[in-house]
């Protein structure tokens, strides 16, 4: 009875350890899972070093001949020779032509796909200069500074047709999640990334009681592992539905090659952050309004399989023929109510010239590559950057805009401080044309002038000009960069409209009280660009050019 008891109390011993451990760890209990895998090593091992202790086994000899801890043995080392073979057999080196395949590739045409954008859709922030304005914001907040802080999980979605970061708060402390948490996590934050504007959404039905900043059985991880133990959580961000209900969105793994080996999502997890409430989607099925299925590594990742394993895995290792990669960097494009990750392609060799592009869309994996030749993005980088390299801003990663018909790198430049102060336009074939500008409308604006410089035939995006008739009520003349311009104001409008004398030469033909049809883009800070006049183009070049053709009369004497 002595020995049972002793038995009795070293498993309830290592139940308790193995109970402790799953609930801080939340392993999957799942095949496909190294963690799982290791678990399962560790726990026969500290089986057999438990059946030791109990049988007072305290030589290798009396180990070696004792028949059951042999077997014990045996049976570890099978487990170890399956999870290494498994390995092995998963491996890009024996399944290239499996890994190749797990993405396909549409060629595309770029100005059919990627069409001219208003300024008020395009995002100006990178994830940091968002997370600075909402520091910021959120050092306003009064109520909440004390208690809570930004979290870092700013995810970029499509908001009611506008580009955002959104990030929950989470507590400040300990101490201050133990006098906050019976009443959970009161808002989250939203970042305009066109207007660069922050606001802190107070909830008002309910607030957020499921996070990770949670402890104990209200942290995400452990509610999901609870109601789901075989599902491999991979990308897991913060998105809000259409009328503002924030929600996590929780991709599940799949694995397409042997144990461990060709990793996509097969399954969406949707949990109600303030409810707990989950719903469990296959990916085909999953709502419209979720932004993120796909993390942007995985995705990159399968291009890469993509890319290089064309030709087998020796060829991508050794002769390299056709292969190619992305480059060192990406951001997000919203395209058709989706997010769409942009990163440029280039070959493996290291050069810096990008063959193409790609767009990835990270609900549904569709990719679209686009063969555009040009610099490299950290090149279009350094060019921006040393157009302003007395100022000391820093480049971020360049959005890929569709400017006058021509792929266009769109960057922001930031001081110091990380708050954007310039923005600038790289032409993606000719990146030795850079246009900086303190606003993107006088960015866009140069930009078209140096295309025309440069004999690049751009084309303005007629669908996106507007139209205003009316009056000349007042008329302003001044020069910037060496530029004549006319700032007008129609009566019964407050917009300003800035025509350029070098591109609207017509515009010396109107005074005060006449009536005039402009054709213009829209700006910031009400001030708008003409395109047009009463239907009229003319510029200083075309007039000039006009004259050269003018036959010469002789002067009479």
């Amino acid at each position: 009875m002595k020995k049972l008891g002793k038995k009795l109390l070293v498993a309830f011993i290592l139940l308790v350890l193995v109970g402790i451990y799953y609930y801080v760890a939340l392993p999957a209990i799942n095949i496909h899972s190294v963690g799982f895998w290791g678990f399962i090593i560790a726990l026969l091992v500290l089986l057999l070093v438990e059946y030791a202790v109990v049988r007072k086994k305290r030589t290798i000899t009396e180990l070696k001949t004792d028949k059951k801890f042999k077997v014990g043995v045996y049976f570890v080392g099978i487990v170890i020779a399956v999870f290494i073979i498994g390995a092995v057999l998963s491996s890009p080196i024996i399944n290239a032509k499996k890994y190749q395949q797990l993405l396909t590739v549409d060629t595309r045409e770029f100005t059919e796909d990627i069409k001219q954008v208003s300024f008020d859709k395009i995002p100006l922030l990178d994830k940091d200069s968002a997370s600075i304005i909402g520091n910021r914001k959120m050092g306003s907040m009064v109520d909440y500074a004390s208690q809570f802080e930004v979290s870092d999980f700013y995810t970029q979605i499509n908001y009611q047709d506008s580009p955002v970061r959104v990030s929950p708060l989470r507590y400040a402390s300990a101490i201050k999640w133990l006098t906050n948490q019976s009443e959970g996590i009161p808002a989250y934050m939203k970042i305009d990334m066109a207007t660069q504007t922050a606001e802190c959404v107070k909830l008002t039905n309910g607030t957020i009681k499921y996070s990770p900043f949670e402890y104990f059985n209200r942290n995400l991880y452990r509610h999901l592992r609870f109601r789901y133990p075989t599902y491999m959580f991979d990308n897991i961000s913060f998105e809000l539905d259409e009328e503002g209900t924030p929600y996590w969105t929780c991709s599940v793994k799949k694995f397409n090659i042997g144990l461990f080996g060709g990793e996509t999502v097969g399954r969406l997890v949707i949990c109600n952050a303030i409810t707990g409430e989950t719903t469990d989607y296959a990916v085909e099925d999953v709502p419209q309004w979720v932004d993120h299925v796909y993390s942007s590594d995985m995705l990159l990742e399968l291009y890469d399989y993509y890319g290089t394993l064309k030709h087998g895995f020796l060829n991508s290792v050794l002769g390299q023929k056709d292969c190619l990669k992305t480059t060192e960097g990406y951001n997000y494009i919203a395209l058709n109510d989706d997010v769409w990750v942009y990163t440029g392609i280039t070959s493996v060799t290291g050069d810096e010239s990008n063959v193409g592009f790609v767009l990835i869309n990270q609900r549904t994996k569709e990719t679209r590559y686009y063969e555009v030749t040009g610099a490299k993005e950290l090149s279009a980088m350094s060019s921006a950057e040393g157009q302003v390299q007395h100022l000391g801003y820093k480049a971020t990663f360049p959005l890929l805009l569709n400017i006058g018909n021509e792929p266009t790198y769109f960057i922001a430049l930031k001081d110091v401080g990380g708050l954007v102060k310039k923005y600038a336009m790289v032409n993606v074939q000719k990146y030795q044309v850079v246009a900086i500008g303190d606003s993107v409308a006088a960015c866009q604006k140069q930009y078209i002038t140096l295309m025309k410089e440069n004999g690049i035939n751009s084309e303005i995006d007629v669908e996106n000009l507007k139209e205003q008739t009316g009056v000349i009520e007042k008329i302003a003349q001044a020069v910037v960069d060496g530029n004549s311009h006319y700032y007008i104001l129609l009566k019964g409008s407050d917009a300003i409209f800035d025509v350029s004398v070098a591109d609207n030469l017509a515009i010396i033909r109107y005074k005060e009280g006449d009536t005039v049809t402009f054709e213009y883009t829209e700006g910031e800070n009400d001030v708008n660009t003409v395109v047009t006049i009463n239907g009229e183009t003319l510029s200083i070049t075309t007039e000039l050019e006009e004259d050269s053709n003018m036959t010469t009369q002789e002067p009479q004497v």
